[in-house]
């Protein structure tokens, strides 16, 4: 069955019923666990990227790997987020295992820098996929407590930079489900004020993969 892109403009009307008071739970809970990090140079950061080349390519959307994420576009401080947190062991990553050993906290902002400003990579959800996944992304589950995701990733999967929320349109469906996976077991245990766990949690696998094929194509 042909793969189908989400096209969010009939939607966006729509987002804030429901979804404004749990982005607000959200940032209350947020709030005191903000990381300060160095001002990245996304011109500094083209030169430092050799290291991640291999997996991630230049523009960040070379991987069809499940357990390697397309970076171009994300934002810039998830990614810096994520590249202290393996480097200093808060968040499990094999492949990245001394990746970053090399580089000190301004070379990783910017490459961060330099990655986020690469375009997004754009993928496509399966339609039969797309009614679930839609449901849980704009509206949650209010019966066991699972917030709507677009409050904290915006309508279109762009997430949010100010904040450091991050970006899940394009992605591979495989990673962002693995991902999900990761933080119901507690696998994965790196999101602030244990958000992503709390809602994970809540998920079943049938949810997990309608939720990470129906973002990959959102736009």
């Amino acid at each position: 069955m042909k793969n189908t892109a989400v096209n969010t403009t009939s939607f966006v009307s729509t987002f804030v019923s429901g979804t404004v008071s749990a982005a607000a739970i959200v940032f209350t809970a947020l709030v005191g666990s903000v990381q300060v990090f160095a001002q990245g140079d996304a011109a500094a950061g083209a030169e430092k990227i050799t290291v991640c080349l291999a997996c991630h390519g230049s523009d960040g959307n070379m991987s069809t790997l499940p357990n390697v994420p397309k970076i171009g576009g994300q934002t810039e401080k998830y990614l810096l987020k994520q590249m202290h947190d393996i480097k200093t062991g808060v968040r499990a990553a094999p492949l990245m295992t001394g990746m970053l050993n090399a580089l000190n906290d301004q070379d990783m902002a910017d490459v961060a820098a330099y990655y986020a400003s690469q375009p997004l990579a754009q993928g496509a959800a399966e339609p039969e996929k797309v009614a679930l996944g839609e449901t849980l992304y704009r509206a949650g589950i209010a019966e066991i407590g699972a917030a709507a995701c677009s409050a904290c990733h915006s309508p279109n999967g762009e997430g949010l930079s100010s904040a450091g929320y991050p970006a899940l349109s394009g992605q591979d469906p495989a990673y962002t489900e693995l991902q999900l996976k990761a933080f119901r077991s507690g696998m994965r245990n790196n999101d602030d004020a244990e958000v992503m766990r709390s809602i994970a949690a809540r998920l079943s696998d049938e949810e997990i993969a309608a939720l990470a094929s129906y973002v990959s194509g959102l736009r």
